[in-house]
């Protein structure tokens, strides 16, 4: 998926080693089927109409599925489809975020961290999670903390300008970065990809009840109510 994963277990058990290899074989088994980064990955293969859907491992259906329930949820601010390209990572790494969390619990463990390009799910608690600081390589913005968290961060600082606006085409740089905190990572990543590009995204997030931190081009942060 071109990023790194990373797990923090305060609770390991008997169980423990045997759920993380299944964790990371599923892991590449996801990045063989879905990355928009490997030439002969189904999601590749499906977007240059190489392979027909039907011929697709069925969680491709799936994950297209919930794209588009997305697309309508967020007005069109999250495509399966950015620049034109076939491309559902904006849903993908959250939920295999999220499921390597799952699988960690049905292993025994509630007291664990699972990191997916520096996009969290923790269980248990409490956990303190920074967030970068996209002006100040290797600085926090701010911390939040809690049980049971997840945490999304969509932004410029490592990638740059790559979240592009469905409704324009063109890159989203109105914000250098935007955080999202709920409990579950699949959903509220897309949600952050989808808010980065909206113009009014405080509002937006903030009819809906979620808590979130914007920081500004110029430094300034702004935040929703409920931030923890």
């Amino acid at each position: 998926m071109g990023t790194v994963f990373s797990f923090t277990v305060r609770d390991p058990g008997p169980r423990t080693a045997d759920a993380l290899a299944r964790i990371v074989a599923r892991l590449h088994r996801i990045d063989a089927v879905f990355s928009p980064y490997r030439p002969e990955s189904e999601i590749s293969r499906l977007g240059r109409g190489e392979l027909e859907l039907a011929a697709c491992d069925p969680e491709v259906g799936q994950v297209l599925e919930r794209c588009a329930e997305l697309a309508a949820e967020t007005d069109g601010y999250f495509t399966a489809t950015p620049g034109g390209r076939l491309d559902p990572s904006g849903w993908v790494k959250g939920w295999a975020v999220e499921e390597a969390s799952r699988t960690l619990r049905e292993s025994g463990s509630v007291q664990h961290c699972v990191s997916g390009g520096g996009d969290v799910q923790t269980a248990g608690g409490p956990w303190r999670i920074g967030i970068a600081d996209p002006h100040r390589p290797g600085a926090v913005a701010r911390v939040v903390a809690g049980h049971d968290l997840a945490v999304a961060t969509s932004g410029t600082a490592e990638r740059g300008p790559h979240i592009v606006d469905p409704h324009t085409g063109r890159p989203a740089t109105s914000y250098a970065s935007l955080t999202l905190v709920g409990d579950r990572l699949a959903h509220l990543d897309a949600l952050a990809t989808a808010a980065f590009a909206m113009p009014h995204a405080l509002e937006w997030l903030t009819a809906r009840g979620v808590p979130a931190l914007l920081v500004h081009p110029d430094g300034r942060q702004e935040e929703t109510p409920g931030l923890p």
